[in-house]
């Protein structure tokens, strides 16, 4: 075990300074100048080159490398010149509403996918599969943010049931005093209701919008894995002693088919990172997609690069975790590694 753990950390680590590299160099090749966005428009030449200077836009590409990630680690993660205030502070503030986001959209994916792929094994080849299949056809098919302006024009424009692109409180609604940063959580602890239900009403959107999206990778998965134990010996002898086929697929079947589904969970990360920043541009979500959005557009390229170390952080994070956490179920897993 420790030999495998000892594999895949290194794995993780080399992949996170191959990332870092990769968006550190990126950067640096797009057009514009870093110290002249920051020190403003009409700076004097030598405010600019000072401007360099402090930024360490002198020194060598490579120590540029090895002193932004010094900076990193230790939380300083650069100044952002569209907004006025340390990018490390920005992701602090913007962190609990894509958390808050996200939780609602994997909850519901993670629902919806069990209950559709138990009912597309359930009635294999039936109508229920085949509405299930097509449902993640579409999700797989269709881009995020035009899932997100759809939703928009049906429940905003046309049926005026669910709040537009207003963020996550209605205007002149107060947010709750912040506890967790989530305003669900907060509004809860505070009783105050009618503001908890305002932002119920805004979530449910872009929520949704997300957990669609989930849902096609994950029902997928589960179901033809379910398909696949489903004719496995247990579950015919299963079959064969008089136990009716709901139990089998529920009972039997449907823990076995998890367990596989469990390694795609670092791709399903990946994918509610790419997957929040169109989700939250399209309905103003005051997230850390919206604001890495504000930042391509603006040039700020601090945030910019903040978001594609986090992201690689992440990413590679939950991939090592999910390989963990199936070893220890599988430990055949850890065999075949090592």
């Amino acid at each position: 075990m420790s030999r495998f753990l000892l594999t895949r950390a290194l794995g993780a680590a080399l992949t996170i300074v191959g990332a870092s590299i990769a968006g550190f160099v990126f950067m640096r090749l797009l057009p514009g100048d870093p110290a002249r966005l920051i020190a403003g428009e009409h700076a004097s030449d030598e405010a600019v080159e000072l401007q360099r200077q402090a930024l360490g836009l002198h020194e060598p590409i490579w120590r540029q490398y090895l002193m932004y990630v010094s900076d990193f680690v230790t939380g300083d993660w650069g100044f952002s010149y569209s907004r006025g205030e340390p990018v490390f502070d920005q992701f602090v503030n913007a962190l609990p509403a894509t958390l808050e986001l996200a939780f609602v959209a994997v909850g519901t994916a993670l629902t919806a996918s069990v209950l559709g792929a138990v009912l597309a094994t359930w009635s294999r080849g039936g109508v229920v599969d085949g509405l299930v299949r097509a449902s993640s056809y579409v999700g797989l098919g269709t881009a995020p943010f035009w899932l997100g302006l759809l939703a928009l024009i049906v429940f905003f424009e046309r049926l005026s049931v669910l709040p537009g692109p207003e963020g996550r409180l209605s205007p002149g609604v107060a947010a709750p005093l912040r506890v967790t940063g989530f305003h669900l959580v907060d509004a809860l602890l505070a009783g105050q209701w009618s503001t908890w239900w305002d932002a119920v009403q805004h979530v449910l959107l872009p929520g949704l919008t997300l957990g669609f999206v989930l849902y096609a990778w994950l029902v997928r998965m589960i179901r033809a894995s379910m398909l696949e134990f489903v004719r496995e010996p247990y579950a015919l002898v299963a079959r064969s002693k008089g136990r009716g086929r709901w139990a089998v697929v529920t009972r039997d079947v449907l823990p076995n088919a998890l367990l596989p589904a469990i390694t795609a969970s670092g791709l399903i990360v990946a994918e509610l990172l790419t997957s929040t920043v169109l989700a939250e541009t399209v309905f103003n979500w005051p997230g850390v997609g919206r604001l890495v959005t504000d930042a391509i557009l603006q040039q700020d390229f601090a945030v910019v690069q903040a978001f594609i170390m986090l992201s690689a952080f992440v990413t590679v994070t939950a991939t090592v975790v999910t390989d963990v956490l199936y070893s220890v179920a599988d430990p055949r897993v850890r065999v075949r590694a090592t």
